[in-house]
């Protein structure tokens, strides 16, 4: 099964030596062949520059007579037919997916419902995730596309309102993708077990589905949503500059991947954020990734609770939904103890210029309130400098923008990740004569620029190498997950 899947990265080139199954073609690189996903590659076509025909005249998928492999197209000679062939590699892709989606969810999933003596059900709600929603979507999708798809003329077809129609629907891929990893562990747990090897084995000898491995099948929609973006920017090459919704198209799938890279990204993180919560003494409370799942912000203010009451220093972790507030051991400066949070999602920022305030009692500079949209509570904060005050109030902007994105896409760290990652600070080891009920929590970096900390963003020029795998943009890791470990009693 999985042996006889041939094995590429991207940018490799495939000679397909067998292309009589529409889905799966068989290939070669080097010495290596095996079984590929056809709708996953692009056909090699020399679309701009002239080239003699030759004497076979050959179409697409018949083969060279003067050639052991596959023709892998003809040139095309003018801008219509270049974007004639986009247009049908778009809806050929569309049309072999939906078959794969249902493969996966008649093939597989039905199938596996039906031994309640094998699997549970949230064994199959981690293994195949939310694999029906993706399923339904993309039928109404491809149903849409079809609707606007020329037969006769393909290059006239208008398929960019079909993205832009269906644009919040694709948001369904984040939760898929944040949960593939998951799917992959607890498919390869199952697979120990000779009794899941020749169940699913049986499933795709039912279904009549190429010789791939399940997990091969579960991998179609990662790297559907990341090929989006690689098909629109080559049909933009060949479109009209008046055809305005191509290219909002393009960057409306172009959000939709650097999104769900970015929460990608985050949930890798998790495992950091619980292993610093359980380094901070005295914790109260619910776990921070009860809530949260994104350190945007840390800094040490002063701050004042309530009227007339004492100036206190505290240091400030601003996640997703909540601040914490911590305080510094007295003789170790590197220790913390948990002294409460501030639940965002009640309170609103409120700038205030420098003076005398009439709540407080205080003369004020570089300050802002945090006030309870409930119940008046005011909490006054006081940076040391002009320059941190902007920083700390950029910050909770993004902490807004941040939590309404969460609540449109419906992104959330689900059970099974919490646990993973509570399991993950368990087998962190203790340094010797460290008190494994005090443990000594990290030291925290000097705070950053939140704009400053890298984006998630996807290049305009997007590689043709994202076509073949869920590749993660580049970020620099935040400083204070790299400065986490440098005085703490955890081993790297």
């Amino acid at each position: 099964m999985a042996n006889r899947e041939l094995a590429f990265k991207a940018g490799d080139v495939i000679k397909v030596l067998d292309a009589s199954n529409k889905d799966w073609w068989w290939g070669q690189i080097d010495d290596e062949e095996g079984w590929f996903p056809a709708s996953f590659v692009r056909l090699w076509v020399n679309q701009e520059d002239g080239v003699e025909e030759g004497p076979s005249d050959v179409q697409n998928g018949h083969l060279d007579p003067n050639s052991d492999c596959l023709c892998l197209g003809r040139p095309l000679q003018n801008r219509d037919q270049m974007r004639a062939n986009v247009i049908n590699e778009i809806m050929s892709t569309e049309r072999h997916y939906i078959k794969h989606l249902k493969d996966i969810c008649e093939g597989y999933l039905k199938q596996c419902r039906k031994r309640r003596d094998m699997f549970s059900d949230e064994q199959l709600k981690v293994i195949f995730g939310n694999i029906e929603d993706i399923y339904r979507f993309q039928m109404g999708f491809v149903r849409d596309l079809e609707k606007q798809y020329n037969n006769d003329d393909p290059h006239l077809s208008e398929i960019g309102p079909c993205f832009l129609e269906h644009q919040d629907g694709f948001w369904i891929y984040s939760e898929y993708c944040n949960n593939h990893l998951d799917a992959c562990m607890e498919l390869s747990k199952l697979m120990k077990d000779s009794r899941y090897q020749h169940f699913f084995e049986a499933c795709r000898l039912l279904q009549q589905m190429i010789d791939i491995a399940i997990d091969g099948f579960l991998l179609t929609p990662v790297q559907k949503i990341c090929k989006y973006p690689l098909q629109l920017a080559e049909l933009l090459k060949y479109t009209a500059q008046d055809h305005r919704y191509v290219a909002a198209a393009l960057a409306v799938m172009r959000n939709v991947t650097q999104q769900i890279n970015e929460r990608k990204r985050r949930l890798e993180n998790i495992d950091k954020i619980a292993q610093w919560q359980a380094s901070v003494l005295d914790w109260e409370g619910e776990d921070i990734l009860d809530r949260s799942s994104e350190l945007i912000y840390t800094g040490e203010m002063a701050w004042i609770y309530q009227p007339y009451g004492r100036n206190q220093q505290r240091v400030f972790f601003l996640f997703d939904h909540q601040m914490v507030l911590c305080k510094k051991d007295l003789i170790r400066r590197d220790i913390l103890y948990y002294k409460g949070r501030i639940d965002m999602d009640k309170y609103e920022v409120v700038d205030i210029e420098d003076g005398r305030d009439d709540d407080f009692n205080v003369s004020m500079k570089n300050a802002f309130k945090l006030h309870n949209k409930e119940t008046e509570e005011i909490h006054l904060f006081f940076a040391k400098k002009l320059e941190e005050k902007i920083r700390w109030l950029r910050a909770f902007r993004e902490e807004r923008k941040m939590v309404q994105e969460d609540e449109k896409i419906g992104f959330e760290i689900s059970e099974n990740q919490k646990r993973q990652a509570a399991m993950t600070v368990r087998k962190v080891p203790k340094q010797k004569g460290v008190n494994s009920a005090r443990s000594i929590p990290p030291s925290y970096p000097p705070p950053q620029d939140p704009l400053n900390q890298g984006q998630y963003l996807v290049p305009d020029g997007i590689a043709q190498s994202q076509v073949f795998e869920f590749t993660e943009p580049k970020r620099s890791q935040s400083p204070f997950w790299q400065n986490f470990s440098r005085l703490t009693p955890f081993k790297k």
